[in-house]
């Protein structure tokens, strides 16, 4: 379902969930040149999360990411030419090639270090709330973390904290755990865990807690937006689950365009879906669920959808043309910037 926005807002969700899209298919291409890039993670099959949620905060907010950032950072604005140019460790990225993929922050977006370090970010984003409170200013700390964080004893010593001082701290757990169940060779479950609902784990420390479908863009926008208005209001810290199905090229250890690169006509030609993956482009690519609803919404036609893929594909092209270009930082830098 869609958000209950205006048309061109929508249009400009869906752009840039577009924009996420090839941004991340594109690096995999790259990668696969044999570039040295280092391990990355795609954000692919969980747009339909981190822009709608992210849209619904205000600029001063703060965000923690995890290892699958690109994605929350492009949501937010991130200029795609750098944020690919420091994933390469170029002088024009955004923290001049030293962040790389994994530990990317860029501060004029709101973006907290980011923590390779599973649940790493969970102390940051709960730190971030406790300083808005005792500061008096009306900023909400949001923590983006996969379901496997929860093996973490970050996360309780965190929500216990944030329960106990009333913080306004939104858990944004994205469950990417369904359809990876470690039955074949090189894929892998993210998630160990007991509990038979992962809401139960935030709502024993008094946590408002809620799971919900992550390919549904309307609901992850009324939920988020539930969220920050008690976080805003003062009522505390809530625990958001967006389950969604994980993408079948992110469970090898590396990622690979096992789907091909997406093309949106399935989403009006049921015909051109491959019989391969057939299941994951017919029901669990968010993506293309948007780009149905949007077509059944009459909010948009076949033409203008390509066109707005079209314009985001030279978008793409741009920002790969600029971070290939750009120099690696100077080896006598090498020392700057380390030590705060």
């Amino acid at each position: 379902m869609l958000p209950d926005l205006p048309r061109e807002r929508l249009l400009d969700l869906y752009r840039r969930m577009v924009l996420i899209r090839r941004f991340e298919e594109g690096l995999v291409l790259y990668a696969k040149t044999g570039a040295s890039i280092g391990h990355f993670h795609v954000y692919i099959g969980q747009e339909t999360i981190g822009v709608p949620a992210l849209s619904l905060l205000s600029p001063d907010d703060f965000i923690a990411t995890t290892h699958r950032n690109h994605g929350h950072l492009l949501a937010r604005g991130a200029d795609p030419g750098r944020l690919l140019a420091e994933i390469l460790g170029k002088v024009t990225g955004y923290c001049r090639g030293k962040g790389g993929t994994l530990h990317l922050a860029v501060r004029d977006l709101g973006f907290l270090p980011t923590s390779a370090v599973v649940g790493g970010v969970l102390p940051t984003a709960t730190g971030a709330a406790f300083a808005a409170k005792k500061l008096g200013l009306p900023r909400v700390s949001v923590c983006c973390f996969g379901d496997g964080a929860l093996e973490e004893g970050a996360f309780y010593e965190a929500v216990n904290m944030a329960s106990l001082w009333a913080l306004p701290v939104v858990y944004l757990c994205e469950n990417n755990s369904f359809g990876a169940v470690g039955a074949t060779v090189g894929e892998y479950s993210s998630s160990t865990m007991a509990a038979t609902r992962l809401t139960d784990l935030a709502a024993a420390f008094g946590v408002a807690a809620l799971a919900f479908d992550g390919g549904d863009a309307a609901a992850v926008h009324r939920a988020m937006g539930d969220a920050v208005a008690r976080a805003r209001a003062g009522e505390g810290p809530t625990f958001l689950e967006p389950q969604v199905v994980r993408w079948p090229g992110s469970r090898p250890l590396w990622p690979d365009l096992v789907t091909g690169e997406t093309d949106l006509a399935m989403a009006w030609d049921p015909a051109r879906i491959p019989a391969e993956h057939a299941d994951w482009h017919a029901s669990h690519d968010g993506l293309l669920r948007f780009t149905r609803d949007l077509l059944g919404a009459g909010l948009a036609g076949p033409d203008e959808i390509l066109a707005i893929d079209g314009d985001v594909r030279r978008t793409v092209a741009e920002a790969t043309r600029f971070a290939l270009e750009s120099p690696y930082p100077a080896p006598a830098v090498a020392l700057e910037d380390v030590f705060a």
